[in-house]
């Protein structure tokens, strides 16, 4: 949405950008995630709501399931930090809730909601175990031997 040094785009225009690529046939991941001063504020599922709130008039019913959300705290892509499993939870639970009251019980249940903030080895499993996180957006993670304990991370059940 923003970086580089650049405005980035409209929570609107990542939404357009979504129904257009559906109605092309393809899937989206769509990324959704505050900035450190937001989280420490206090602000977070405010700010994910109004990142979500375009697609609510935008997408039909059917649209939703090709759409996957990613949760991707800002602060933790690329440092190294990354949300502990409850703070994760936490907002990934929102996350779903907020679909359930805005969209339908049927998108809030079958939407896989990611986690894509600095999951690597280390925590992988312990994220993976939480209830509404329904899996992982690896990144720089990927590209690294650490990338095969982030795959032997995966609870098994």
């Amino acid at each position: 949405r923003e970086g580089f040094g650049m405005a980035g785009e409209t929570d609107e225009l990542c939404a357009e950008k979504c129904k257009v690529a559906i109605d092309k046939g393809l899937n989206v991941m769509f990324a959704i995630g505050e900035k450190k001063e937001e989280r420490e504020a206090g602000t977070t599922m405010d700010v994910c709501a109004k990142q979500l709130a375009p697609l609510k008039s935008l997408l039909q019913p059917e649209d939703w399931s090709k759409v996957a959300v990613a949760y991707e705290p800002v602060w933790a892509i690329g440092t190294g930090l990354t949300a502990t499993p409850e703070m994760a939870q936490e907002t990934h639970a929102q996350i779903r809730k907020w679909l359930f009251d805005n969209i339908s019980e049927e998108v809030a249940l079958n939407t896989r909601i990611q986690y894509g903030g600095s999951m690597k080895g280390a925590n992988a499993n312990d994220l993976l175990m939480q209830p509404d996180i329904d899996g992982g957006l690896i990144g720089g993670a990927s590209l690294k031997a650490d990338f095969f304990n982030v795959v032997n991370g995966v609870p098994k059940n």
